[in-house]
């Protein structure tokens, strides 16, 4: 009787751990197990190349607050100095406003006197058609019905907060802001415009100088008030105009003040006399004879005279 023959046997199955049961039996990469190795192999070695960190860092630690210490030091050493060369400018700048007053008031009596005595010495109508130029050329002081417009740099927050839209404009008066007004005025019909008493004229200028406004180089500061005298339409036409629009809307999205108002008898005072310059023709030197051989000045663009 034979044995029985052995069937064949099923296939063995190999189950392959997946990713995450493979991340949870070996959390650590084999090169920082390797490293970690290595550092418990040479203790020692290790241990100074840690103490030699800890003293660099220690060493420049010191050395940035000393040099911090130093700098302090000198800072609040140079303060009293700077305070007294600041409050010593804050003075001369003072004495020298003071002394600019006096002297423009004292021109504007010695302007009036020599208009009296001007006055007396022509006729009627001559003094008459002075007195005119004078006005429309800004040399003299006018009066009238005319509109005022103010402006006022919008209230700092405590806070140092910016309010409103910063898009619309800044919540400060601007010297363009000045110069548009005073364009549209002049185009609305006014006849004599000033700014915080300084009368504008043909040459006038309207200017920053840093955070400062200058008009005609003197110093302007908020509130602004833009006098003019014209026609009784002049405040009409003049709400009409694009800077009237757009400062009604700098003012209602920023919070800077914004106010025209008509005037009833409006006084402008006249503007300093100008600083006149005439053209004179320039000397051209007489031509040499042809031949003469002479050693002038070249006239040739080559020849370097200016």
């Amino acid at each position: 009787m034979s044995a029985p023959k052995d069937g064949p046997k099923p296939p063995v199955r190999l189950f392959t751990p997946d990713f995450l049961t493979e991340l949870f039996q070996n959390p650590l990469d084999p090169g920082y197990a390797d490293a970690a190795a290595r550092r418990r192999e040479t203790p020692a070695a290790t241990g100074w190349r840690g103490a030699s960190a800890r003293a660099v860092a220690v060493v420049v630690v010191v050395a940035v607050g000393f040099l911090f210490a130093v700098a302090y030091r000198e800072t609040m050493a140079d303060e009293p100095s700077r305070s007294q060369a600041r409050a010593a400018l804050i003075t001369q700048i003072k004495q020298r406003e003071a002394e600019t007053d006096a002297m423009t008031a004292r021109a504007g009596r010695l302007r009036e006197e020599v208009g009296r005595q001007r006055d007396a010495a022509l006729s009627g109508s001559q003094a008459a058609r002075l007195r005119n130029l004078e006005a429309g050329t800004g040399l003299g002081r006018v009066r009238g019905d005319g509109v005022v417009v103010r402006l006022a740099d919008a209230p700092t927050p405590d806070d140092g907060a910016v309010t409103g839209d910063s898009g619309a404009g800044p919540s400060r008066v601007i010297y363009s802001d000045l110069q548009k007004i005073a364009n549209d005025l002049w185009a609305a019909g006014a006849e004599a415009i000033s700014i915080n008493g300084q009368r504008l004229t043909a040459t006038s200028t309207i200017r920053s100088a840093g955070a400062a406004i200058l008009v005609d180089f003197r110093p302007v500061t908020s509130p602004y008030e833009v006098s003019a005298i014209g026609p009784r339409s002049l405040r009409d036409r003049f709400d009409d105009s694009r800077s009237a629009y757009l400062m009604r809307r700098v003012a209602r999205d920023t919070g800077l003040s914004f106010e025209v108002r008509e005037v009833d008898d409006l006084t402008l005072p006249a503007a300093p006399e100008p600083r006149l310059r005439y053209a004179e023709p320039s000397v051209s030197p007489s031509p040499s004879p042809a031949g003469s051989g002479s050693s002038g000045p070249s006239s040739s663009p080559s020849g370097g005279v200016r």
